[in-house]
C-alpha cells in the first residue's frame, strides 16, 4: 500500500513549540495551579511545578508553535527535487499561513499530511493553538466525524510499528537505524526553549525544523526501499 502513495501528493511537516511564557511564575496564579495540576503524574512528589515548565511546550494549552516547516516532492521528468519551507513568527500568524498553503495548495482528496508521531503530536498540537488562536480548523486536520480511512494523514512511527501499538521510536533512532544522516546534529527539542527565549535565536530553530522534516521524507522513501535524497535534491524555498 505505501508504495501507492504518490509522493508529490504528500506534504511533509515538523513543528517546534515553546512554553507559551519565558518562566512559570508569569503566568496567573490560575494558570500555575493548571499546569500543577496537569504535571502533577509526570513530576512526581519531589518536582515542583515551576522546575518542570521547561517541558511545558509539550501541551498545547501551556506552550506554543514558534515553527512550522514542510517540504513537498516536485518530479520534472528524471529529475527529482524536495522543496522545503517554513513558517515563523507571531504564532497566530504562522498558523494562518500554514492554513491558507493547506487551502490553497494541499486542498485535494488525494492530498496528505505526513509527520513523525504526528497523529499522537504534531498534527492534534497544531489543531489545538489554531482553535486557541480563534483560527478555523482546515479540512485537512479537522477529524470530526472522519472515519478511520478517511483521516489524511500519514504518520512514519506508525508506519513503523507495524501494528506494535506499545512500541515507540524517536526519529533520531530511527534515522540511524535506517542509515539516513541525522538531523538532531545541533541541537534536540529539549533545547529549543533555550534557544529560544535565551539566545533568541530563531534561525538555529528554524534549521532544526527543516532538518526533521527532511528526515521524515527520507523515512518514507527507506520505508518505500527508494533511494535517499543527496543535498543537490534539496531546495529551501
Amino acid at each position: 500500500m505505501i508504495h501507492k502513495l504518490q509522493l508529490g501528493n504528500i506534504l511533509f511537516l515538523d513543528i517546534e513549540t515553546v512554553p507559551e511564557n519565558e518562566n512559570f511564575n508569569s503566568l496567573s496564579k490560575e494558570k500555575q495551579e493548571l499546569f500543577a495540576a496537569k504535571t502533577a503524574y509526570q513530576r512526581k512528589d519531589e518536582i515542583l511545578p515551576e522546575d518542570f515548565y521547561d517541558r511545558a511546550g509539550i501541551w498545547a494549552e501551556f506552550g506554543k508553535i514558534v515553527c512550522i516547516s514542510v517540504g513537498y516532492f516536485v518530479f520534472r521528468g528524471d529529475i527529482r527535487t524536495f522543496r522545503v519551507t517554513s513558517f515563523h513568527g507571531e504564532e497566530i500568524e504562522l498558523l494562518k499561513a500554514f492554513k491558507n498553503l493547506l487551502e490553497t495548495h494541499f486542498n485535494r482528496p488525494q492530498h496528505l499530511l505526513c509527520a513523525h508521531n504526528g497523529k499522537e503530536f504534531d498534527f492534534p498540537y497544531i489543531a489545538r493553538r489554531m482553535i486557541i488562536n480563534k483560527i478555523d480548523i482546515p479540512y485537512k486536520l479537522n477529524l470530526f466525524g472522519k472515519k478511520p480511512w478517511e483521516v489524511p494523514h500519514i504518520d512514519t512511527l506508525d508506519l513503523w510499528k507495524f501494528g506494535d501499538y506499545k512500541h515507540y521510536t524517536s526519529l533520531k533512532l530511527l534515522t540511524n537505524i535506517l542509515g539516513i544522516p541525522s538531523p538532531k546534529d545541533d541541537i534536540d527539542g529539549s533545547q529549543v526553549a533555550a534557544v529560544y527565549y535565551k539566545e533568541n535565536d530563531i534561525d538555529r530553530i528554524i534549521e532544526y525544523c527543516e532538518k526533521d522534516t527532511v528526515a521524515v521524507a527520507q523515512i518514507l522513501l527507506r520505508l518505500r526501499n527508494e533511494d535517499l535524497l543527496v543535498d543537490d535534491e534539496i531546495k529551501k524555498v
